[in-house]
């Protein structure tokens, strides 16, 4: 058969592919036969990459374990596959069609079996192509969709899913690790709900952060969207360390799939011991889940990011002024509980304008990121609030009026051993019934008094008095 000219006859990049089958079932590997000019022009971009001839391993360009498992399953089922998938910053549609040739006579007890893929890639996704599927699994989909709306509480909705693809699996776990690029934060959650400590007991058996985890895990898809593999020794040659840790724990086989949205990590399924006997079923329905877990998750990102902009100062890292209007609001609407006791912290950047005027906005804002380092270490327990300019506030609730004072004069000693940070610090302390307002303002007098009385001691710092 003229392998060249058949496959030129079709769109896309096209490549016959051919293996041989053994006397015992097994396979040898995954052999390009023919390229189409499309195909033969995308293989020679890569200039490390072999000139082709016909016969020459898959390997040699490609690396996807995914498509070869295709390639092999559709040939000895006699079966034409297809895949929609985000891989290699693509989406890449493939068709996988057993050829039947004269050439797959027998010779010497094995057969050697062909086959034509046809890939056709885009940077957007096509919703249609995204469609292509058996009801069976758009009904899974549909049913994976219902659960991930049909509570506002995303973490439950999460927890719910994963219970979901683990049944679909047969796997005996199923999580999903959720990556946040942009703060570099991970997070797992299986059928169970969150659990942050199976990320710090990971991350101490690694011996890597949890974002590092992530990023290793993308080195180990090698490009592709996922890895299901029904034995380890993908993992062994790829990653020995994770290897060694998946075997420790008993885990025989793994399904490590990841969660994308515009093309950026935002997760990875990841399934343990599962059943190897519906891979095909696994593929095509966490080709759709992972679409729709990528556009929930993102957004939850997104959200959260938005969320804390409106309720952190972005210089310092602290509450801003808004979340403490919010938190002073609940308090005297009564929609969260008011605390018996409660001292409340007044501290005030001393010399701030000054370092702006001599040194400029730069170094006042290097000042207040110190500053507010240190009020982390004296009140890291507490509420702190960036109120405006040089000014921070502090709840301290449900704490002892001993323990407030000693908190306070710790941060007088932490300023006092550094050359640059003064605050000047006006407190009350809270008990029984008592307004929150009145309190703030009798917090915000008493650290007037003492804004006072070091200007009075340190005159050269006062510019309101150097205008005048």
């Amino acid at each position: 058969m003229d392998f060249q000219s058949f496959v030129e006859r079709f769109g896309g990049y096209s490549t016959v592919c051919a293996f041989d089958f053994m006397p015992d079932g097994s396979s040898g590997d995954l052999l390009m036969i023919a390229v189409n000019r499309a195909n033969a022009g995308l293989l020679r971009r890569n200039p490390k990459a072999p000139e082709f001839y016909s016969g020459i391993p898959w390997r040699a360009y490609f690396t996807d374990v995914n498509l070869e498992s295709y390639c092999y399953r559709c040939v000895t089922e006699n079966k034409t596959l297809y895949s929609y998938v985000n891989a290699h910053n693509r989406w890449l549609k493939g068709l996988y069609i057993p050829l039947s040739v004269p050439e797959q006579e027998e010779t010497d007890g094995k057969k050697r079996l062909y086959l034509l893929y046809i890939l056709d890639v885009s940077k957007e996704m096509d919703s249609e192509s995204m469609s292509q599927r058996s009801a069976e699994i758009s009904n899974t989909v549909i049913n994976i969709s219902v659960q991930l709306h049909q509570t506002q509480n995303y973490h439950e909705a999460m927890a719910a899913v994963t219970h979901e693809i683990k049944t679909i699996c047969g796997a005996e776990s199923c999580s999903i690790y959720t990556v946040d690029t942009v703060k570099q934060h991970c997070n797992f959650i299986n059928e169970s709900g969150v659990h942050e400590e199976w990320v710090r007991n990971l991350s101490f058996e690694m011996h890597k952060t949890p974002y590092e985890i992530a990023l290793e895990w993308e080195k180990d898809l090698a490009g592709s969207d996922c890895l299901l593999l029904d034995e380890l020794s993908v993992i062994k040659e790829r990653d020995p360390l994770w290897y060694e840790s998946l075997k420790t724990h008993g885990i025989r086989n793994i399904i490590l799939y990841a969660v994308r949205c515009n093309q950026t990590l935002v997760g990875f399924i990841w399934a343990m011991n599962f059943d190897a006997t519906k891979m095909m079923q696994i593929k095509e329905t966490l080709e759709m889940t992972t679409f729709l877990l990528g556009a929930v998750i993102s957004n939850h990102q997104l959200v959260a990011r938005l969320e804390e902009k409106s309720t952190v100062d972005g210089l310092t890292q602290v509450s801003n002024r808004n979340a403490m209007n919010e938190r002073v609001d609940g308090f005297t609407s009564g929609r969260v509980r008011f605390p018996q006791v409660m001292g409340v912290a007044f501290a005030d950047l001393n010399g701030l304008k000054t370092v702006n005027d001599d040194e400029g906005h730069e170094a006042g804002d290097r000042l207040l990121k110190r500053a507010a380092s240190l009020l982390k270490i004296a009140f890291g327990d507490y509420e702190i609030y960036r109120a405006g300019g040089d000014e921070f506030v502090i709840f301290c609730l449900d704490i002892t009026e001993e323990k407030f004072n000693a908190q306070v004069a710790q941060l007088r000693a932490l300023a006092d051993n550094t050359t640059d940070v003064s605050f000047a610090v006006g407190t009350v302390y809270c008990t029984g019934e008592y307004n929150i307002t009145s309190a703030m303002q009798t917090a915000d007098e008493n650290m007037y008094k003492d804004k006072k009385e070091y200007y009075r001691l340190h005159p050269e710092k006062d510019r309101r008095k150097q205008k005048r």
